[in-house]
C-alpha cells in the first residue's frame, strides 16, 4: 500500500497511479477516474455506491458495473457535445467531473427506464438478460429520449425495441464493443428522425434458421431472447393457467424445461441436437414440471386432465400460448411438433426484429430439421 499525504501535488498522485498500473497491478478505468476526480475533492466511489444502492440493486440493473456506468456517461456526454462520438477507455479517462455531475442523474433515470422496457419485453431477471453490454447503449438512448418524454411514445419505443431485438437475435453484443455502442446510439437517434437512416445493427441483422439447433443452453443471448418472446406471447402455465407475467415469474419459480421430457426422448433414441435445443423448451413453473415427469406428452397431458386440473380444450389453449401444435404433442409426433415450433419461433424472431429470415427452405434446413420451416 502506498500512502500519500493530502498535500501531495495532484500531478504526483496521477503519476503514482500510472506507475502502479504499469507495475502489473490491474486497475480499472473506474479507479483511475476516481483518482482524477479526487483532485477536485469529489468522492466518485461514494457517489457510485450510493447510486448503486438506490437504483442498481434490482435484479436486472445489478449487472451494471461502475465502469459500465462511466462508459455510458462518456457516451452520453460525447453525443451531447456534438462532433465525433466515442467512449473508448481514453475517452472515459478524459471525462470531466463537470460532465459527470451534469449527466449522472439523468443517466441513472435512463437505466431505470431501460429496465422498464426490458420488463415490458418479458426480461425479468439478470440471468435472463441476453446481453449485459447492450444495456449501455439502451440506457443512453433512454436518457437522450427522456426530453419531452419521447421514450414514452409508442412509435419511438417500438423502434428502440426493434433495434434491441436485432442486436439480440443478430448476436452482435457478445463483447464490450464500444464502437458498436457509438454506431447504435448515433444511428438509432438519426433513425428516429429519418426512417431511411437504418442503424447498423438493424441493417446487419442476420439469423440462420439452423442456429436454432445449436441453442442448447441459456448461455447464449438468442436462447434467452426466444424464451422472452414466448413469455411475451402471454404464455400460460399448463396447470394453473396463470399468465407468466412479472408477479408470477417471481413467485412461482418459473424456469425453462423440456416439452418432450428428456427421459422420454432418450428412451426413444431421439437426436439430442433436437430434443435439447431451444425448440423443445419452454418456461413453466417448478410444480408443473414435477407433475409432467419423464413420460410422453400424451401421457402427462392426460394425467393433468384426469386429475381434474384443467379441461382438454382449455389445456389446448394454454399449449398454444407456448407456440405448441396441440395435435402433434397429443399424438407424440415429435418430428412434426419440432418443425412447426421451429417455424413459429422464427416467426416470432421476425416479428421482434421487423426483418425477414431467409433460408427456411434451404437444403441444409430440410436436412437438419426433416423439412422446410415455412
Amino acid at each position: 500500500m502506498i500512502t500519500l499525504d493530502k498535500d501531495t501535488p495532484k500531478e504526483a498522485v496521477c503519476q503514482v497511479f500510472e506507475n502502479v498500473n504499469t507495475g502489473g497491478v490491474s486497475l480499472t478505468v473506474f479507479e483511475l477516474v476516481t483518482a482524477i476526480f479526487a483532485m477536485d475533492n469529489f468522492e466518485l466511489r461514494k457517489d457510485w455506491e450510493e447510486r448503486q444502492k438506490k437504483y442498481f440493486s434490482d435484479d436486472i440493473l445489478s449487472v451494471t458495473s461502475a465502469t459500465d456506468f462511466l462508459t455510458a456517461c462518456t457516451l452520453l456526454s460525447s453525443y451531447k457535445k456534438g462532433g465525433t462520438v466515442s467512449c473508448k477507455k481514453k475517452d472515459v479517462l478524459n471525462l470531466t467531473l463537470a460532465e459527470y455531475q451534469q449527466y449522472a442523474d439523468d443517466l441513472t433515470e435512463g437505466f431505470v427506464e431501460a429496465e422498464k422496457i426490458l420488463q415490458e419485453e418479458r426480461i425479468f431477471s439478470s440471468k435472463d438478460l441476453p446481453y449485459t453490454t447492450q444495456l449501455i447503449p439502451l440506457a443512453v438512448l433512454c436518457t437522450l429520449l427522456a426530453d419531452h418524454n419521447r421514450i414514452k411514445t409508442t412509435s419511438v419505443k417500438d423502434k428502440i425495441k426493434q433495434w434491441y431485438w436485432c442486436g439480440v437475435f443478430g448476436e452482435m453484443y457478445g463483447s464490450a464493443n464500444e464502437t458498436r455502442y457509438v454506431y447504435d446510439v448515433v444511428g438509432v437517434m438519426a433513425w428516429l428522425d429519418d426512417a431511411s437512416k437504418t442503424p447498423k445493427t438493424v441493417q446487419e441483422f442476420y439469423f440462420n434458421p439452423v442456429r436454432l439447433l445449436s441453442l442448447q443452453s441459456r448461455l447464449s443471448a438468442a436462447y434467452k431472447g426466444i424464451m422472452a418472446r414466448i413469455l411475451k406471447n402471454q404464455c400460460k402455465d399448463f396447470i394453473s393457467g396463470r399468465e407468466m407475467d412479472f408477479t408470477v415469474y417471481k413467485a412461482e419459480s418459473i424456469d425453462i424445461h423440456h416439452i418432450f421430457p428428456r427421459d422420454y426422448c432418450e428412451k426413444k433414441g431421439l437426436p439430442r441436437a433436437k430434443w435439447n435445443s431451444v425448440v423443445n423448451k419452454t418456461p413453466i413453473t417448478y410444480s408443473t414440471n414435477r407433475e409432467i415427469g419423464g413420460v410422453a406428452p400424451s401421457q402427462y397431458l392426460t394425467k393433468i386432465e384426469k386429475k381434474g386440473q384443467v379441461e382438454p380444450d382449455i389445456l389446448d389453449g394454454y399449449l398454444k400460448t407456448h407456440l405448441i401444435d396441440t395435435s402433434d404433442i397429443r399424438a407424440d409426433r415429435f418430428d412434426d411438433f419440432f418443425i412447426k415450433r421451429a417455424t413459429a419461433i422464427l416467426n416470432e424472431i421476425e416479428k421482434a426484429t421487423g426483418k425477414s429470415i431467409s433460408g427456411r427452405d434451404s437444403d441444409l434446413v430440410i436436412q437438419d430439421f426433416g423439412g422446410a420451416l415455412l
